[in-house]
């Protein structure tokens, strides 16, 4: 595989929405351009449903003003999938890569994040797999699964074999604002946490191809909701690491906010 390239971990924190999606636009344009390389950014945002470019809007489970009125954001959005649910606790990450450098394939980057997640899971003792979906739709359903609930959703847009967008890992997530929402459009399925699973009991092993070697986080059931975001952050940056062969490299609160222009938008 050779020496990996570096890619950029960028942690913008929790972030409204609407500017993390101006934010990628404009990383996207300078990975384009070649002023900046991969990068892996890592947020969470305050509650916010997204309807991706297959959504459908009886998909949401209460009027957009009822929503408004229990502080949940409404936005439509260039990703692919249906409707989701990003809220506090939940480990958001927007790759931004080059595929051109990695393969030029969009079903195989999609098999990867999921593999990155199904790896990170695996650090915690968790068996996460993919899920096999009726043979006449596809082969699988897109995300991470335990069982019939879904730990994490992926959604992405390339732009010329740029990435934006990606995933969201319910880490200490509040499961009850899935309510609000079909889930991926899929009424059939739950969906489910690392917090929940850990207190939970232990789950049976993971189908063939989706076990891996791993020593589980020491303590993890008795880790606080910080502590716990914190472990799976570092567990999904060192699987990324892995998966994409890139040494993944912090990037300073500077150099993000300069890229993006947020130090001017904060000073207007």
């Amino acid at each position: 595989m050779g020496e990996p390239r570096i890619c950029g971990v960028v942690d913008w924190g929790e972030q409204p929405y609407a500017p993390a999606c101006a934010w990628q636009k404009e990383l996207v344009a300078r990975r384009l351009a070649g002023d900046v390389p991969d990068l892996l950014i890592l947020c969470a945002h305050p509650p916010v449903i997204t309807l991706g470019r297959n959504a459908r809007r009886e998909n949401l489970r209460l009027p957009e003003a009822e929503l408004a009125r229990r502080g949940v954001e409404v936005h439509e959005t260039d990703r692919g999938g249906d409707v989701t649910y990003h809220g506090p606790g939940q480990l958001v990450g927007y790759p931004i890569l080059d595929l051109r450098e990695h393969r030029k394939d969009v079903v195989w980057y999609v098999r990867s994040l999921e593999e990155v997640l199904i790896r990170a899971a695996a650090e915690f003792g968790v068996a996460a797999a993919r899920k096999a979906a009726p043979a006449s739709k596809r082969q699988f359903y897109t995300g991470v699964w335990v069982g019939e609930e879904k730990l994490a959703a992926i959604g992405v847009h390339l732009s010329r074999w740029v990435t934006s967008h990606g995933f969201a890992f319910n880490v200490t997530t509040d499961l009850s604002h899935f309510d609000f929402i079909v889930p991926c459009g899929l009424a059939c399925k739950g969906v489910t946490s690392l917090r929940a699973i850990l207190h939970s009991p232990p789950s049976p092993p993971a189908p063939a191809g989706g076990n891996y070697e791993h020593d589980p986080v020491a303590g993890a059931t008795g880790l606080g909701d910080e502590e716990l975001f914190n472990a799976a952050e570092a567990a999904v940056v060192k699987q990324f690491g892995a998966v994409f062969n890139r040494a993944m490299q912090p990037v300073a609160p500077e150099t993000w906010e300069a890229w993006v222009g947020a130090v001017q938008a904060t000073a207007s």
